[in-house]
């Protein structure tokens, strides 16, 4: 049984590479003085309480068996400095890195939406929604450790370890390399646990995508959920998903959590160890080393374990980003597939004249949904077309817009070919309004006004009152300033296809293009916006998909097409005469209206 795409795990298309990593230096090289000045500063945060633990052995070595009171006062404002220094630094290094850090996130984001924005339709027909959703918002978000303050952090820590080893083999070069005994049992243990912890990492984020995923669509369908009662086969469902992202959540934490005991433990150990060989030793007089040299001594190897531990940490947290980071990367390189050849030009005034030549197309490769299709249409005229669901009506006029690359054949507009001008400037000549009316969340004014931000509120209500939409717009409570929700909650699906219309309309394109534009209105308002197309069709060309023959009675000319290929062409009386297909589509509305 096939599963849903929400169950499916994304399969990373290519494996983990070192470079992925370093790309995010690209991200922080305009912060080079900023990481510069905060290293320099937690470098000396971090020697400065080097000298804590000599502080403490010339007070037991010298100061206290002295009793020299003025020694140990002198000692203790040195302590305390040290600290209020450590203290101001972390403040510091806090402010500075978070903010650096969301300045870094924020770039991200703003990558992946924009290369997002660029892909072609195909990228999003192939995947759920929510799972593109999760990599913009959920997947960036979990890079706030990383950027914010582990980077900084694990090489302040580096450093620190090198100085405590510094000031341990000052104290005594054989006790320093015993110390070091727990090293290779630690890499040991992270080996054997690196490849685990990766792979139940990226497992985890695959659950939490097709958790959101589900999310996603269930709101979308909550109309349909309620209304076919299907709350609680949803809810199983969801208990599902989220149970499954819950498990693989906890195992890849539990690889976290080990390392944090072990790095404890083996410090305990080494601890423990220094202290009863010293004891030894000194029992036997077998060592010069003093009480406070030993103290010393111990207080450094803790401190040399304090830094390993946070790096581990840091190793946890980069192998948690790094099943993050694996599909950000992975979605920014995503190719665009429709873009601007290098030598392309921008595309001067259009004037309306549209050629389809031998143009061949397939969303899967051998797949072809048009075979050789070719007609051309004169600049001002109405070119309607239909045919049966899934005939390739709604194809063409996507193929025109550059939605999607041709197979083969060419498609020309003025006698340019349109792959060799930027897409920008064609589109922007263009007017469509889709079969999914779309509203965004705004105001009504700003929905009509989004294909051409400059129209002015006139020009806005003139598009509106031509599309038979003002009189609805007036009745609500706000009129034009009205604020609409997500998709358009609380319109008709009628009163959606309006405000699309009227958009379409506001971007005075040369060449219209009407996709099911009036399926959703009814006969009476049809009615009169027919009145109101036929003004704004005049010097353009228009191409009309549409089920309801009615609409397009005066069309131009019209294609009936089927199974990818144009099986007649002619205008509605010529049409009518041939008694073909499109006769018999024709009658069997005019019957069914009867």
């Amino acid at each position: 049984m096939a599963r849903n795409t929400y169950e499916v795990d994304e399969e990373l298309e290519t494996g983990f590479d070192i470079e992925k990593l370093k790309r995010i230096s690209i991200y922080l090289k305009p912060y080079k003085k900023t990481i510069f000045w905060i290293l320099f500063l937690m470098a000396t945060s971090s020697i400065a309480t080097m000298f804590i633990p000599i502080i403490f052995m010339e007070a037991m070595n010298s100061a206290i068996p002295q009793k020299d009171m003025s020694q140990i006062v002198r000692l203790g404002i040195d302590i305390l400095a040290i600290s209020i220094y450590v203290s101001i630094v972390l403040k510091i290094r806090s402010r500075v890195m978070t903010k650096m850090g969301q300045n870094i996130i924020y770039e991200i984001r703003k990558d992946i939406f924009t290369h997002i924005q660029n892909l072609p339709f195909s990228y999003f027909d192939s995947r759920p929604h929510g799972k593109i959703q999760v990599r913009v918002v959920n997947y960036v978000n979990n890079l706030s450790d990383l950027l914010s303050t582990g980077l900084v952090n694990v090489l302040t820590e580096a450093g620190s370890i090198v100085f405590i080893v510094c000031f341990m083999l000052y104290i005594d070069v054989k006790f320093t390399i015993i110390s070091m005994i727990g090293l290779p049992v630690l890499i040991f243990i992270i080996c054997i646990i690196n490849s685990k912890q990766r792979k139940a990492w990226q497992k985890a984020s695959n659950k939490q995508s097709n958790l959101n995923a589900y999310i996603s669509e269930s709101i979308n369908g909550i109309r349909i959920t309620q209304s076919f009662v299907r709350e609680e086969e949803n809810m199983k469902i969801f208990n599902r998903l989220s149970g499954n992202y819950r498990d693989s959540w906890m195992q890849a934490v539990k690889y976290n959590f080990l390392l944090g005991p072990i790095v404890e433990n083996i410090s305990a150990f080494s601890t423990s160890f220094i202290y009863v060989l010293s004891v030894y030793l000194i029992i036997n007089d077998k060592t010069m080393l003093t009480a406070g040299a030993i103290v010393a001594f111990t207080s450094y190897i803790g401190r040399f374990w304090a830094p390993i531990n946070t790096i581990v940490s840091f190793y946890n947290t980069i192998l948690t980003s790094l099943s993050y980071l694996e599909r950000i990367f992975e979605t920014i390189d995503e190719p665009i597939e429709i873009k601007d050849k290098e030598d392309a030009k921008d595309m001067p005034k259009i004037d309306g004249n549209v050629v389809f030549d031998k143009v061949c197309f397939s969303y899967e490769e051998g797949a072809y949904v048009l075979k050789d299709i070719s007609f051309e249409v004169k600049s001002g005229q109405s070119f309607a077309i239909v045919g049966p669901t899934g005939a390739g009506k709604t194809t063409i006029v996507n193929l025109l817009s550059r939605f999607y690359n041709i197979n083969s054949g060419h498609i020309y507009i003025d006698g340019i070919d349109i792959e060799n001008v930027t897409i920008k400037s064609l589109r922007k000549q263009m007017g469509v309004m889709m079969q999914e009316s779309f509203i965004f969340s705004g105001t009504i004014m700003d929905n009509i006004r989004y294909g051409n931000k400059d129209a002015t509120d006139e020009e806005v209500i003139r598009a509106s009152k031509t599309v038979c939409a003002h009189d609805f717009i007036m009745q609500m409570e706000n009129g034009y300033n009205t604020v609409v929700k997500e998709r358009g909650a609380g319109l008709s699906t009628g009163q959606k296809q309006l405000i699309s219309f009227a958009r379409a309309l506001l971007a005075n394109p040369k060449i219209l293009i009407l996709d099911e534009a009036t399926s959703s209105i009814d006969t009476e308002t049809e009615i009169a916006l027919q009145e109101g197309l036929k003004k704004l069709l005049q010097n353009r060309t228009s191409f009309i998909i549409a089920h309801r023959l009615s609409t397009i009675k005066n069309s131009d000319c019209i294609l009936y097409v089927d199974k990818g290929q144009i099986v007649e062409k002619g205008s509605h009386n010529e049409l009518i005469a041939k008694k073909g297909a499109y006769y018999k589509l024709y009658m069997s509305q005019y019957e069914f209206l009867k």
